[in-house]
């Protein structure tokens, strides 16, 4: 990917998604439209939808393959190219980044890969696969890990663009594939997410604030929320959507640009990337500068050692 002009700023909006149970593709489609208009008369440029956004679509089965998690994720594969269609065009006609959430789509062998699109305005689309699997998509016994990491370019308003990458709720908590993505540029780290307690939730949250502080990045973390008692997989939905900066000179002293709280749908903020850059010179700590002080022969094994005079 060539190097281009990099945007100054860029308006995010994370969602605090409210599961329903449309009753076909059509309602489903109709929700999204009226979501991200709610979006785009914020100002957002571009917009967060949460992980496992397509298993909303279970609830347009009848009752036993919608209960049933892999009979609902193999229903659903009718639904993907009309998922593609729909995202598609909604970012067109709102002239928005939309990032779609995910899809479990079937890669073949009754496999499942938990893929989340990114499309831009003109309708095209990227893609990324989640890297690791959480005790309940292990459990599931078809969803298989990505085996790829990517970061993507979105135009802002002034005519440049923002390297952006995606980590799918629980990889947001490994430091090393988010460093790698940010090494290639990503200065946004999008994070769709679904989580069902509270520990849950603070994990994912302490895992956007942590990559942010690392890398000097920005992220943007959007969530499940509500009851679904139809699904297996979306039945309880906890956290906050929210928009995080590193913990440093003129950023947020507790990492929090913008979040949700209560009824409120959307968090929303204009990022000053340019800003964000000028506290490299000024930062009280740089991690993400210091970042390969860890690479050195005497802390790639800890020893275990016993209490002496020495």
């Amino acid at each position: 990917m060539e190097r281009t002009q990099a945007a100054s700023a860029l308006t995010v909006a994370v969602a605090k998604y409210a599961v329903g149970a449309p009753s076909d593709f059509d309602a489903f489609a109709a929700k999204q439209a009226h979501w991200l208009d709610e979006a785009r008369a914020l100002g957002a440029e571009l917009a967060v939808l949460p992980e496992y956004l397509s298993l909303e679509l279970g609830a347009t089965f009848e009752p036993a393959v919608r209960a049933d998690l892999r009979a609902s994720l193999a229903a659903t594969q009718r639904y993907h190219r009309d998922w593609l269609a729909l995202f598609s065009r909604l970012a067109r006609e709102r002239a928005l980044h939309v990032v779609a959430g995910s899809f479990l789509l079937d890669v073949g062998g009754g496999r499942y890969r938990n893929r989340s699109y990114a499309f831009a305005p003109d309708g095209s689309h990227v893609w990324q696969d989640k890297l690791r699997l959480t005790g309940f998509e292990k459990g599931a016994g078809v969803i298989e890990p990505g085996d790829a990491l990517k970061v993507f370019e979105v135009a802002g308003a002034d005519g440049g663009r923002v390297r952006c990458a995606l980590a799918v709720c629980y990889d947001c908590e490994f430091p090393l594939p988010v460093r790698a993505q940010c090494e290639a540029g990503a200065r946004l780290l999008i994070v769709p997410s679904c989580t069902d307690t509270a520990a849950g939730a603070t994990r994912v949250r302490v895992g956007c604030l942590a990559r942010a502080l690392e890398n000097r990045c920005f992220v943007a973390q959007s969530v499940t929320a509500g009851e679904a008692p139809w699904s297996p997989a979306l039945d309880v939905n906890t956290g906050e959507a929210a928009l995080f900066a590193p913990m440093d000179v003129g950023l947020p002293a507790d990492g929090v640009i913008a979040q949700t709280q209560g009824e409120r749908r959307w968090a929303v903020a204009r990022l000053d990337f340019a800003a964000l850059e000028a506290t490299r010179a000024q930062a009280q700590v740089a991690n993400d500068r210091d970042w390969v002080s860890q690479y050195f022969p005497s802390v790639a094994r800890a020893k275990v050692v016993g209490f002496g005079n020495a």
